[in-house]
């Protein structure tokens, strides 16, 4: 069994959560890389794109006769082979992202948190409501609740518009759901607190019969 410390919003150790250990992967390595560089390819905007030949500006007269010149026959000056024509198998728009099998997204997911608690850098917090929607006192809790150095991720069970405003222009600092946490965010931030009431969420996840984290 993993135990997890449960702190107030001053920061002191008020209890311990007992994690199931048959929640936690010893392997999956392999599928924590896969399931970041898919996360990564879903992410891409694929909106690199070049013109063909029928897309770029110029006639389609034919720069010179067909015979008696000497010269190669030539059909219009949009042709890829001229300078300012078309290009050959350029970019096109298209969608880069794809899926893992759901049984392996969700061992890799097991993984990564298995990782992270592990190490030690899982924090369990009675409450991450700030008392008011503001920035400095929400970055005064995260500071006194916080593992270690380093970027943190917060877990909570609902994400409220007061949390919102609260969290978002503070750098380093992500605030998730937790039906809504991903691979890529337990293994781009070393630190992660929970609020109590969204482990509930994380171990649903977690099991057999949890939802995928893709």
């Amino acid at each position: 069994m993993s135990t997890l410390p449960i702190h107030d919003r001053s920061g002191a150790k008020v209890s311990e959560y007992t994690l199931d250990e048959a929640l936690l992967a010893d392997k999956g390595d392999p599928l924590v890389h896969a399931e970041v560089v898919a996360h990564q390819a879903r992410a891409r905007g694929g909106n690199a794109s070049t013109k063909t030949r029928g897309e770029v500006a110029g006639s389609n007269r034919k720069p010179w006769r067909q015979k008696g010149t000497g010269r190669a026959r030539s059909g219009e000056r949009t042709s890829p082979i001229w300078r300012g024509g078309g290009i050959i198998f350029g970019p096109r728009p298209r969608d880069y992202g794809y899926k893992l099998p759901k049984q392996a997204a969700r061992l890799a997911f097991r993984k990564a948190f298995s990782d992270r608690v592990r190490e030690g850098a899982v924090r369990v917090v009675e409450s991450l409501a700030p008392d008011e929607p503001r920035t400095k006192v929400f970055a005064a809790l995260v500071e006194a609740v916080r593992p270690g150095p380093g970027p943190v991720l917060c877990v909570v069970a609902a994400f409220d518009d007061a949390l919102k405003r609260a969290s978002r222009n503070l750098p380093k600092v992500a605030v998730v759901p937790a039906a809504q946490v991903s691979t890529f965010d337990l293994v781009k931030y070393r630190n992660v607190v929970v609020a109590q009431d969204a482990l509930p969420i994380l171990e649903t996840r977690l099991g057999r019969r949890g939802r995928s984290p893709s």
